[in-house]
């Protein structure tokens, strides 16, 4: 009797998932994408290509690419096309759930070398929390501190969304330093995200949120603002509004 074969294993590569990809692409909803994105001229996306393919499907094509080696994760990540390095993001957020110390330690290396390929909100939400937050929970902080005073915008709201980690486990001291340090920021997506974290700490301990705001209010962007109080009773919104509290 013959000795059976084992089956050929092979790796799913990169074409394989860009393959499967382009299938799956939309060009109407490709052009709903560039226009929601702000990919036009000098605006926060400009050039960012995309081929209409949604989160949802996105995410169960992550599934079924479950095994790709991160070095072909990478190659997705440097992509020039939004979904295919949405699809990079996901999978590297999985890779990290699920992988050790030394895996966790490689992915978040990686995350940080590449952040100029992170470079839309999206992108940065869905995982800043998962790799950044996560393996800095129980490390020094400053690698943080570093993205909040960097001139890219991405790296800046890396920086805030990755401590919604910590606001999570009602950890809020670092939410409330890069938060100060952005009050003077320019861009509007710096000021979404933190009005945001901001109010995320309000649905966990209300008095801690007042305390910064009582503190900031009059002083910080209308947009960071009207995020943080988004919340609150009208009547007390309305007081922050109008610098009456």
């Amino acid at each position: 009797m013959r000795n059976a074969k084992p089956k050929k294993m092979r790796h799913q590569k990169t074409r394989d998932v860009k393959k499967s990809l382009k299938k799956l692409g939309n060009p109407g909803h490709a052009a709903v994408s560039q226009r929601f994105f702000k990919t036009g001229p000098g605006e926060y996306g400009e050039g960012d290509i995309f081929i209409g393919v949604r989160v949802p499907v996105l995410r169960k094509l992550a599934s079924e690419f479950i095994d790709l080696p991160v070095s072909e994760v990478e190659i997705l990540l440097r992509s020039p096309i939004h979904e295919e390095r949405l699809l990079a993001i996901l999978l590297f957020v999985h890779i990290f759930k699920k992988g050790d110390d030394g895996v966790q330690k490689r992915i978040y290396e990686l995350y940080l070398k590449s952040t100029e390929f992170i470079n839309n909100w999206d992108l940065v939400d869905t995982s800043a929390e998962h790799i950044v937050g996560a393996y800095l929970r129980d490390k020094s902080k400053r690698p943080l501190y570093r993205l909040a005073k960097s001139k890219n915008l991405w790296d800046r709201r890396i920086a805030i969304m990755a401590t919604f980690h910590f606001v999570k486990r009602h950890e809020f001291s670092e939410t409330l330093k890069i938060s100060n340090m952005l009050l003077c920021d320019r861009h509007d997506l710096i000021h979404k995200a933190t009005g945001w974290m901001l109010r995320e700490i309000g649905k966990r301990n209300l008095k801690t949120e007042e305390t910064f705001l009582k503190a900031h209010y009059k002083n910080m962007p209308r947009t960071m603002l009207r995020y943080a109080i988004e919340k609150f009773p009208e009547e007390k919104r309305q007081r922050y509004l109008q610098g009456s509290i």
